[in-house]
């Protein structure tokens, strides 16, 4: 049975990078949301709260591009080229597990799944403990356990309540524990991710497809998209574009396992768990990493 536990209506951030994360998640979404009108780097500035320099320097070293570069990427009309490419990458990494000279996402990134029999117990007996802390998306819900992150999750319209209530449907018999400190380290862990780290280890509950179409996710590098259809047919399940849909929809590690990679045959985004407008941004930053974006 869930245990009691005391919910903050206002979470404290412990985490020394909060300021950071909070400045460019305004500004990404800034960005992307006035993409067309291509503010000047003055306007970028006044929201990361900085001198124009300033705001250039901190920008490029998050982004690896400058403001003016990163609405380039922008306005570049490239999703049909990325759809077209999106099998072809999705296939080649699936193979061989690099792309190029990049590292591929599951190499950081350690999925465990728990077993059937856990499954069907709903996590009876394990203790989540769990924390909100800043992104450069946004405010997110993580809940760890003793075998890994067990939930990354945006907060939305809903908020905390909302979140933490669909993380208890998702685990019905076990414990949660509001603990901050247990989840502070995670951020920086999922988001700044530094060469040689240990791959993170992540918990999931889902039936067998679906923990095969979140591997299958790890595999799409930085950069890449995928289709429903192409990720089906990867997986050996041709008719089953609707069922990766859905897995992908049941996915609860936001951002570690890259539902957001994966959009529609007509190029068009698709749907995204935590909002289209997130899912954009996200798309938008790693294309501009990568020299490529999708549009809708």
């Amino acid at each position: 049975m869930n245990g009691p536990s005391r919910v903050s209506p206002v979470p404290e951030i412990p985490s020394e990078d909060a300021p950071r994360f909070e400045r460019m998640a305004r500004a990404i979404r800034w960005l992307v949301a006035r993409r067309e009108t291509r503010p000047r780097l003055a306007e970028v500035a006044s929201i990361l709260g900085s001198s124009p320099w300033h705001a250039q320097r901190v920008f490029a070293r998050w982004v690896g591009l400058s403001p003016k570069q990163f609405l380039d990427q922008l306005t570049l009309q490239a999703a049909k080229a990325r759809l077209r490419a999106g099998a072809t990458v999705l296939d080649a990494a699936l193979e061989v597990g690099l792309s190029g000279p990049s590292r591929l996402h599951d190499l950081f990134v350690r999925l465990e799944a728990m077993t059937p029999g856990e499954y069907r117990a709903l996590g009876a007996g394990l203790e989540l403990r769990f924390g909100v802390h800043p992104t450069p998306f946004g405010p997110a819900l993580f809940v760890t356990s003793p075998r890994g992150l067990a939930r990354l999750a945006f907060l939305g319209a809903g908020g905390l309540v909302a979140a933490l209530a669909e993380a208890r449907a998702d685990w019905p018999h076990s414990r949660f524990v509001e603990d901050p400190s247990a989840t502070a380290e995670l951020p920086a862990a999922v988001f700044a991710r530094a060469e040689g780290a240990a791959p993170l280890r992540v918990l999931v509950k889902g039936t067998a497809f679906q923990v095969r179409v979140w591997r299958a996710l790890l595999r799409i590098p930085e950069g890449a998209v995928a289709t429903y259809g192409g990720l089906a047919a990867a997986l050996d399940a041709p008719g089953a574009s609707r069922a990766v849909g859905a897995a992908c929809g049941r996915n609860r590690i936001g951002w570690l396992i890259p539902c957001h990679r994966v959009i529609r045959e007509s190029g068009a985004l698709g749907g995204y768990h935590w909002g289209l407008e997130l899912k954009r941004a996200m798309l938008a930053l790693e294309a501009a990493r990568s020299g490529a974006i999708v549009d809708d």
